[in-house]
């Protein structure tokens, strides 16, 4: 199977907020926008694995800023790392200014995806080699999420989370 990069996975979509998106506040729903970043991310994973992929799990959701009535919103996705059969998606949104064109970075989060077969089973999906600085630095930390994903489900013993160890305690 042959790995990819993260630019290969790239899916951007940009939206308007119209006013059935807002909330009393003028301000776009949470929940609008976490559909946003579902919908997008699938894509990404979908254009990592060409396979079915669902939505296993939201790892990271951060509302730095409102977004307003009538703001331009553009997200990004990209698979910043693939396991065996999951995908670890990063989202990275940002509010363009009507006026200047110039975009801020917003929110951001972080989806989990699985990909499967015809019969609802997960399936290998192909490495992925990171190529910028950022790219590498969410690769690296992907582990460390998982590690502590599967502990707090009970999925995986404190003892065997090597690299959440290796944060907290040095061999010297």
């Amino acid at each position: 199977m042959k790995t990819k990069t993260p630019k290969e996975t790239l899916a951007v979509t940009t939206k308007i907020v119209l006013p059935n998106d807002t909330n009393t506040l003028g301000n776009l729903f949470g929940g609008q926008l976490l559909a946003w970043m579902d919908e997008i991310a699938a894509i990404s994973a979908h254009r990592h694995c060409k396979r079915v992929v669902v939505t296993a799990s939201i790892n990271h959701v951060s509302f730095s800023n409102p977004i307003k009535f009538a703001d331009i919103v553009t997200l990004e996705a990209k698979v910043s790392r693939a396991f065996t059969s999951s995908m670890e998606v990063f989202v990275d949104v940002y509010v363009e200014d009507h006026v200047t064109g110039k975009r801020v970075k917003c929110n951001e989060a972080i989806y989990n995806f699985v990909a499967v077969d015809q019969n609802n089973r997960p399936i290998e999906v192909p490495g992925l080699v990171p190529e910028t600085e950022e790219e590498k630095r969410r690769f690296e930390g992907a582990l460390r999420r998982r590690q502590l994903s599967l502990i707090l489900a009970g999925k995986m013993k404190p003892d065997d989370a090597t690299e959440l160890k290796a944060l907290f305690f040095s061999d010297k």
